[in-house]
């Protein structure tokens, strides 16, 4: 049977890395979907830390449901 080439460090920093992209693909597509409505820079900023927040309950949600679906195989 084959191993994972990745150490321990190297899945940790991958993952964290996983999880900032997601938060920022939401933030920015919500920050990108308010230039419809010609915002201010202000405004697309505020739109982008919200997305921020909502990127990061979506994130917790999907973790969540994926460690309760890894349980459910077991």
């Amino acid at each position: 049977m084959v191993g994972s080439s990745l150490t321990d460090d190297e899945k940790t920093t991958a993952n964290r890395r996983l999880k900032i992209g997601f938060v920022l693909l939401v933030a920015g597509s919500m920050a990108l979907m308010s230039l419809q409505i010609d915002p201010t820079p202000l405004e697309v900023a505020a739109v982008f830390g919200v997305g921020i927040g909502v990127g990061l309950v979506l994130l917790w949600f999907v973790l969540r449901n994926f460690r309760e679906f890894r349980q459910s195989l077991r």
